[in-house]
């Protein structure tokens, strides 16, 4: 008898152990929530004056479409980019759909177009190189670009060679 009523102190005890790590968990958990320090949060920045160019010959020599080995043509996207943020934005992603002069995707399932390393707070320019089917007609229409970027560096710089 002393035997199962030690069993079931011991049992009743683990029970309040668990019980009491469970309510401190959550204690601190909440806790951390509360006063853990803002993420750093993406910025969107407008781009606008879009228009684009050939590439020099330089970069645009033996170019061919991702994914292919068809011919390609390579262009410079230009325009104004806005940072709204105050502080320099790094590795904003730019977004956007560029369509022929038919107006059909001529990157169909990709709105992700490339990067910009850094924007500046306010108006600044910017470029950014693509590579478009040689047999799709011109002129390009380019619609609804923006940039999306962080307040500070997520992807480290690679050294060029």
């Amino acid at each position: 008898m002393l035997n199962l009523m030690m069993h079931n102190l011991m049992a009743s005890s683990k029970g309040l152990r668990s019980f009491r790590g469970m309510v401190l968990g959550c204690m601190l958990g909440i806790t951390l929530w509360l006063f853990a320090p803002p993420a750093w949060a993406m910025t969107t920045i407008q781009l606008y004056d879009l228009d684009y160019q050939s590439c020099p010959t330089e970069l645009s020599e033996g170019a061919v479409t991702s994914g292919s080995s068809s011919a390609a043509n390579c262009f410079i996207v230009i325009g104004k980019a806005n940072n709204p943020s105050g502080e320099t934005v790094y590795d904003a992603d730019v977004f956007g759909r560029i369509y022929d002069v038919n107006h059909n995707n001529v990157l169909p399932n990709r709105t992700r177009l490339g990067s910009l390393e850094e924007v500046p707070p306010g108006e600044s320019d910017f470029e950014l190189r693509i590579s478009v089917a040689a047999n799709l007609p011109t002129p390009l229409q380019l619609e609804n670009f923006k940039a999306r970027g962080f307040a500070a560096r997520v992807k480290p710089l690679l050294p060029n060679y």
